[in-house]
């Protein structure tokens, strides 16, 4: 791994902390965010080169504070209250972690900023894409690749929602508010964690940092709420998944589909944990969709074998999740359970109703590819598969999917 990767991995779980810091100390959360990715960007800059300093976060909030002053005193509007920012908190002290932060951890500061992006006064849409960026570290182009939305669609309204909760209080909220925005931070939560487990874009299939740390902070908002079986489910889910992680990709970075990995390469401490979380969060009511996820997960994850699948039992529990939550990607999930259940011609009659919610998306060809070379139709797979190749910006993806074309032809 490179300097500079093993600075931006440093980076990652640091720059919401230092957020945080930042809008508990000031407000100014939409000027505040700005600066920390000024600092972020001098620190991917400076600290290849010149080593990481010993204390990592102190700089990035001396460096990110200085940046929010500057950007305070350039706006007439908001001199009375930088003066005030000011003689509250002499700029000698940022040298260093405040008095008092030692005393708080730096995960009460991430979860305290998890909780705000999710405030009630924002659209789910707008808590999704304010949290990915500030929280998740996700470009503006990649939040708009998870939600099929355009670029610039995604700015506006990352934009708007740094508007909405510029002077909200920065504190976790009451057990009232709390359970209201729990929705919320799990989908986000789960959305940070696929595109580190699937990149959406870019040269590698799976960014492992962003995947643990949708794991780091869904077992701390696990320790936050121990019987709510949505985050017992969505943690299961996620360690149940990352688990296979080290078998889907070979030694050149190319894509191993679930059927063909090496099984013996998954994490079986991680699917031990998963399992024993999916049997806790099934008997947590009400169940939902995390915890049926979490058990179809489990039930990949069990069989040795890839002929060892018990697709009866998946289909059956793809039915359940369909009741709870009907979702284009679920049901793109039931499809490919009824393909193995009842043969692909089966599969490929439910495909077509999907044409709809996923137009244009390539997983949708590329089950399409899958279900006709399965049912003979080698030319309609490999048209199928060309045009998924040329739907994704994820490079082992495109390989793969060309790859399969390829074969096709011979």
């Amino acid at each position: 791994m490179s300097s500079t990767a093993r600075v931006e991995d440093l980076l990652r779980p640091l720059a919401p902390q230092v957020l945080g810091a930042l809008v508990r100390r000031y407000g100014h959360f939409g000027a505040a965010e700005d600066a920390v990715q000024e600092a972020l960007l001098a620190a991917v800059r400076q600290w290849p080169g010149e080593g990481v300093p010993d204390n990592p976060r102190g700089w990035l909030i001396r460096v990110a504070s200085r940046r929010l002053m500057d950007q305070l005193r350039a706006d007439e509007a908001r001199r009375r209250r930088e003066e005030t920012a000011t003689q509250l908190t002499p700029r000698d002290d940022f040298t260093a972690p405040a008095p008092g932060e030692s005393r708080a951890p730096s995960e009460d500061d991430t979860l305290t900023l998890l909780f705000l992006c999710c405030h009630p006064t924002l659209t789910p849409a707008a808590q999704v894409a304010l949290t990915l960026r500030a929280v998740g570290g996700l470009t503006t182009a990649e939040i708009a690749r998870a939600h099929l939305v355009p670029e610039a669609t995604m700015a506006q309204r990352v934009s708007r929602a740094k508007q909405k909760v510029k002077g909200v209080a920065f504190r976790q909220p009451g057990p009232e508010d709390r359970d209201q925005r729990l929705t919320a931070v799990l989908q986000v939560l789960y959305l940070i964690f696929n595109e580190g487990y699937t990149a959406t874009s870019g040269p590698a299939l799976h960014r492992a940092e962003l995947a643990r740390e949708a794991i780091r902070l869904t077992r701390a908002v696990r320790r936050l709420l121990p019987r709510e079986g949505a985050v017992t489910g969505l943690l299961a889910l996620m360690l149940l998944t990352e688990a296979r992680s080290a078998a889907r990709t070979g030694p050149h970075g190319e894509l191993v589909p679930l059927d063909e990995q090496d099984r013996g390469r998954w994490d079986r401490g991680a699917i031990a944990e998963g399992t024993a979380l999916v049997e806790e969060a099934l008997a947590q009511a009400p169940v939902g969709a995390y915890q049926v996820q979490a058990a179809i997960a489990a039930l990949h994850d069990e069989a040795e074998r890839a002929e060892d699948t018990d697709w009866p039992q998946i289909l059956a529990l793809y039915d359940v999740l369909l009741e709870r939550a009907p979702e284009p990607m679920a049901r793109l999930g039931r499809v490919v359970a009824v393909a193995m259940v009842h043969g692909p011609t089966a599969g490929l009659a439910e495909l077509d109703a999907l044409e709809g919610p996923l137009a244009g998306h390539h997983r949708l060809d590329s089950v399409r590819g899958h279900l006709l070379e399965r049912a003979g139709d080698t030319e309609g797979a490999r048209a199928a598969y060309q045009l998924a190749a040329s739907r994704t910006l994820s490079v082992p993806e495109i390989r793969y999917l060309q790859m399969r074309a390829a074969r096709l032809r011979r």
